[in-house]
């Protein structure tokens, strides 16, 4: 953990001051999932943080694959059972039931699904959505299932919302909300995601153009569209290496479309690594790509950022808010269009420099001191209301 910071240190008034000695988390995967991103980490510091500051906190989520089924970490508790789709009805029931004891608030994190709070919980709640996940269910799932998906988050869910505490992380998410999730505009608040201070400048760049991935490497990421772009780029730049971090259950098919486009030479998939090596990967590479296609946020943009090194990414929602096109990175609407800006990066030092410059002063002041104390005090208005 960091040293301690004004908003950590009001982390516990906040707390004494609503009651709230006791918050349970009820999140669809843990960060111990080999399938775990952004979503994970973000529960993760949270928690921590909290119980950092002397709250009790519970998490429950579905079972990690090869771990055990209850934990401790970072000082909160970790409850793991059921799978990946039971979970959404164990975790309410085992909440009813008060195991692993009772709680004076709920945090609820809606990841496609949530976990229905309004029908069952009471006291104060609070609900974080990352994203709206839309056309996402068609991605991964059949189309009988997807329809499911697509009827219970964006029709079924949102009626019992509708007075119910939003949180998510960006402006362009809260409109997102607003507008596909009819949501009152008046429950949702926007509350950044932090940065690791662990991330920051320092190390050396790679004497060779790099380009790098952070991320789960699932359909809507698009990997496909970088690993494109990067071949094209290579007959103007023999030197340029792509570097991939993360898992997910599409490795095999991008390691075909790798072998396929005979790629093997500059694409290199580096799986889960630990947070020592890839702050080293964000202080070595050029440049910090995302291609994704739904995303609340951009997580691993503003750890790149936080280390000095710009990012070429989609413009949607998410990435539109911790990306100023032009400024510390460059946004784009389509795969042509994400080839010529990261060849644009690549090849002009100086633009390189100056968005990078920019971008680790824009990270400057996000801390997840103080998006665990925004979150906690969401919480903690229900109880003094």
């Amino acid at each position: 953990m960091s040293k301690t910071t004004p908003d950590r240190e009001k982390l516990g008034d906040v707390a004494a001051a609503a009651g709230l000695r006791r918050m349970h988390v009820l999140a669809w995967r843990d960060l111990d999932d080999i399938e775990a991103g952004g979503s994970e980490v973000h529960a993760a510091e949270i928690a921590s943080r909290w119980a950092a500051a002397g709250i009790e906190v519970v998490m429950r989520t579905s079972h990690a694959q090869g771990h055990p089924n209850e934990i401790e970490r970072d000082g909160y508790r970790v409850i793991r059972r059921r799978g990946r789709h039971l979970v959404f009805l164990d975790a309410p029931l085992q909440e009813l039931r008060h195991s692993g004891g009772r709680r004076d608030g709920l945090l609820e994190v809606w990841n496609g699904l949530p976990f229905f709070t309004p029908l069952w919980a009471r006291g104060p709640r609070t609900t974080f959505i990352h994203h709206v996940h839309g056309d996402m269910w068609r991605q991964v799932m059949s189309p009988h299932l997807a329809r499911l998906g697509e009827v219970l988050e964006l029709r079924v869910a949102p009626r019992l919302y509708q007075h119910s505490r939003i949180l998510t992380p960006s402006p362009s998410s809260r409109q997102q909300i607003i507008h596909r999730l009819g949501i009152p505009a008046n429950q949702i608040t926007a509350v950044p995601n932090g940065i690791d201070p662990r991330f920051s400048p320092g190390g050396t760049r790679s004497a060779h153009p790099r380009v790098l991935v952070v991320g789960r490497l699932v359909p809507h990421k698009r990997l496909e569209w970088i690993i494109a772009a990067v071949a094209a780029i290579r007959p103007r730049l023999p030197e340029v290496q792509l570097i991939i971090v993360g898992e997910g259950y599409e490795r095999s098919a991008l390691d075909r479309l790798v072998h396929d486009q005979q790629a093997d030479t500059f694409v290199h998939f580096e799986g889960r690594i630990s947070p020592e090596a890839l702050v080293d990967h964000y202080r070595s590479a050029w440049l910090v790509a995302s291609a994704s296609s739904h995303e609340g946020w951009g997580m691993t943009l503003t750890e790149g950022a936080a280390c000095g090194t710009p990012a070429v990414a989609t413009r949607i929602d998410g990435h539109v808010d911790v990306v100023q096109d032009q400024r510390t990175g460059l946004l784009v609407d389509n795969q042509h269009e994400l080839t010529a800006a990261i060849e644009q990066v690549l090849t002009d030092g100086d633009l390189r420099t100056a968005l990078g410059a920019a971008a680790q002063t824009r990270a400057d002041g996000l801390t997840w001191d103080r998006t665990a104390l925004e979150v906690l005090e969401s919480v903690a208005d229900q109880c003094l209301q």
